[in-house]
């Protein structure tokens, strides 16, 4: 996307004080952080170099240069890795299509369909749910919502009962923007996730901040709070696991202590569920 790797770096800069790397900060700054002749400097190339690679505008970028500008920018692993992604995506094919959602094979179906007491669902990289197992669909209503809803950050910003879902809204929807994020410096020509970015920036304020943000985050495991209308309050940890074959698909399970209250409740909103109630 257009502009990415320049906001990104100007991000980071700003968050990092020139006494924090050893500089002296002389007076007041117009704007936050470090300046780009400092990081220059610190990573060792030209200013010249520098504000070439922050435009975009320089010559195909070395992995020292990189591993040099990650280093001064105090980037972490995923950061790093980001980076990489924006200042040297992959050569842009003539008119590229609008391809459809990864499929999900069949097999990995009737691996959801086998943890009957666990939540797990599939996602795609623009985070649209593919595939559910009959737990997860009680949980997230998934087969009675029209394909275009089936997606975690759209619902987070622009289903109203988004914000009421989830206890720490603040804490989710920056995770999932910083994820979604990371998605898009992967797929920087996917013509339905740019589609989706606009769209979200354009209707949700809290989305556009936190997209301005520039945080970028593998949410692969933690916990998330869900306030059903059924089950009530669930804690729920969560793990994720990328399938092999398909690496733009990752597979996502809520795996509650046996004997919570939590995994009680999700047994009960299973019976339930299977009752037709």
């Amino acid at each position: 996307m257009d502009g990415d790797l320049g906001d990104f770096l100007r991000s980071r800069r700003a968050r990092i004080r020139p006494e924090e790397v050893g500089l002296a900060s002389h007076g007041r700054r117009r704007v936050p952080g470090l300046r780009r002749e400092e990081v220059a400097q610190l990573a060792g190339v030209s200013v010249d170099y520098y504000i070439r690679l922050e435009q975009g505008r320089g010559p195909r970028v070395s992995d020292a240069v990189l591993d040099a500008v990650a280093r001064v920018l105090r980037l972490d692993e995923t950061e790093h890795a980001y980076l990489r992604a924006v200042a040297r995506p992959a050569k842009k094919k003539a008119a590229p299509r609008r391809e459809a959602a990864p499929r999900v094979r069949p097999g990995v179906q009737l691996l959801l369909d086998s943890m009957d007491r666990t939540p797990a669902f599939v996602l795609g990289p623009r985070m649209d749910v593919l595939a559910w197992n009959a737990l997860a669909d009680a949980l997230g209503g998934y087969s009675r919502m029209a394909p275009v809803r089936r997606n975690v950050v759209r619902q987070l910003f622009l289903e109203p009962e988004g914000r009421d879902l989830y206890p720490d809204f603040a804490a989710v929807a920056s995770q999932s923007v910083a994820h979604l994020r990371l998605n898009a410096g992967a797929h920087p020509d996917d013509p339905a996730l740019r589609d989706l970015v606009g769209e979200l920036s354009l209707k949700s304020e809290d989305f556009r901040r936190l997209w301005a943000d520039h945080q970028v985050k593998a949410c692969m495991y933690g916990v998330k709070r869900v306030r059903h209308p059924v089950a009530g309050l669930l804690t729920l940890p969560y793990e994720s696991l990328v399938l092999p074959e398909t690496p733009d698909l990752t597979l996502v399970a809520y795996t509650p202590e046996p004997g919570s209250e939590t995994a009680e409740r999700l047994a009960l909103l299973g019976s339930w569920a299977s009752t037709g109630a």
